[in-house]
């Protein structure tokens, strides 16, 4: 920080010494905020890969590289809000329709049980990426939805966890888990 006896100082500099000092501090401050605008913008981890990778199996890059990781970890951890439709609280059937609408471009049901009767049945042996998997919590009517990843693994927004990845086998969601569905 420049004190005002430097500014005196500066003055009994000559108009060419002033100017080439003055020049210096300008083409130094640029440099640095464009490095850091460089910087910021090649950033092309989502704020979560790290935990979505290690939840996945799969290391960094594929989270990078793929469009659906990358808005999961956008979105993990996100508080579940009953009726919520942003990043403030979501609820299972918004951050389903989200994920639909960004990644695969189709409108989707706002909630479960309706998202529920839009969909073929799947067999848990033929599921794919993308597809739909529905739980029945505490009722009979289906009440929980989520996107089946791969190996078994789901993402989806949990009451007690927010936006999450779960796994199909855990004790839990054996008991709760209805039905899979794609999309017709």
């Amino acid at each position: 920080m420049l004190t005002s006896n430097c500014f005196i100082n500066a003055k009994k500099i000559s108009n060419v010494s002033y100017l080439f000092l003055f020049l210096f501090f300008i083409f130094q401050s640029c440099k640095h905020s464009k490095e850091t605008t460089k910087t910021a913008s090649n950033k092309t981890a989502p704020k979560n890969a790290d935990i979505v990778a290690q939840a996945l199996g799969v290391n960094e890059k594929e989270i990078r590289e793929s469009k659906l990781y990358k808005f999961i970890g956008e979105w993990y951890g996100t508080a579940y809000k009953y009726g919520g439709c942003d990043k403030n609280g979501i609820d299972c059937s918004c951050f389903t329709g989200t994920l639909y609408r960004e990644i695969y471009g189709k409108t989707i049901a706002r909630s479960a049980k309706d998202i529920y009767k839009d969909c073929n049945r799947v067999k848990e042996s033929h599921l794919k990426e993308g597809d739909l998997l529905f739980f029945k919590i505490g009722s009979k009517e289906i009440t929980h939805v989520g996107v089946f990843l791969k190996e078994r693994k789901f993402v989806h927004a949990s009451t007690k966890k927010g936006v999450m990845i779960s796994n199909l086998d855990e004790d839990f969601f054996k008991k709760v888990f209805y039905e899979a569905g794609r999309l017709k």
